[in-house]
């Protein structure tokens, strides 16, 4: 599977520069029909599928870092202010995805990605503008962004983006400052997965629940395809493609709704 895994990686690569709401959203349905199609995996596939997720995002989300803090497009102060409620939140994310079943898992990902699709679709604006709350309110926001991340396998974007645009930050900071927050989700969120996933009856290719040749191929083709992405939002109106990917995402999410 390792050619397919370059291919998820790749797409889920380039969206998280592009469109700054992380690759999960491509990553997890990808991997969790992957994972189910193989006897060894697929008890286990939709918590592997989201694990592997985030852990990817170690390498993918640092690579996108990068590239939009060369551009100078990175709130660090707004970054440092959600960290710590971001952090907890995704091991408490974890702890509830662990607590699931499979079906149930799959479905609240559906219903997650449904509602991306369709905000991407519609692509509205907040309506009026906001100044940023005091930090108990952010710490607030950032455990349940935090906490939604680490459940359904994403980097947070697709909340922390529309959040600041509600806030009246610049879109193209928005997205950067929405990658730089995917990184405490990823820590904490694959770590509690490698611990939570200790002690079962896992296929030896696994750390945890995380599936180390899908970890290896996708961050090694993410790593690669972000700062395209980066890139790319620097220089068109992005708002095609969030249509696209929004059609795609709504689809995706009610077959998962509906079953794999």
């Amino acid at each position: 599977m390792i050619p397919e895994f370059l291919m998820i990686g790749a797409l889920a690569g380039y969206l998280a520069g592009f469109l700054g709401i992380g690759g999960g959203f491509v990553i997890v349905p990808a991997l969790a029909f992957l994972f189910m199609r193989d006897p060894s995996t697929a008890p286990w596939a939709i918590h592997m599928a989201i694990a592997t997720s985030l852990a990817t995002m170690l390498l993918t989300s640092l690579s996108s870092i990068i590239a939009h803090h060369s551009r100078g497009a990175i709130n660090w102060p707004l970054v440092r202010s959600l960290s710590f409620g971001l952090l907890v939140g995704a091991s408490l994310g974890a702890v509830i995805a662990d607590n699931l079943k499979g079906e149930v898992l799959v479905r609240v990902f559906g219903v997650f990605a449904i509602l991306a699709g369709l905000r991407l679709v519609l692509a509205k604006q907040p309506l009026g503008q906001k100044p940023l709350p005091g930090q108990p309110q952010v710490s607030i926001v950032a455990l349940v962004i935090g906490a939604i991340s680490s459940l359904i396998g994403i980097g947070g974007g697709a909340l922390t983006g529309p959040w600041q645009l509600w806030h009246g930050i610049r879109a193209q900071n928005a997205v950067a400052t929405s990658a730089a927050c995917g990184y405490p989700i990823a820590i904490a969120g694959s770590l509690s997965f490698v611990f939570l996933g200790q002690g079962g009856a896992m296929p030896d290719s696994t750390l945890g629940y995380v599936h180390l040749s899908a970890w290896l191929g996708i961050a090694l083709a993410g790593v690669l395809a972000a700062p395209l992405g980066a890139a790319t939002v620097h220089r068109l109106p992005p708002a095609l493609v969030r249509r696209i990917f929004g059609v795609f995402l709504t689809l995706v999410g009610l077959r998962m709704v509906a079953g794999f």
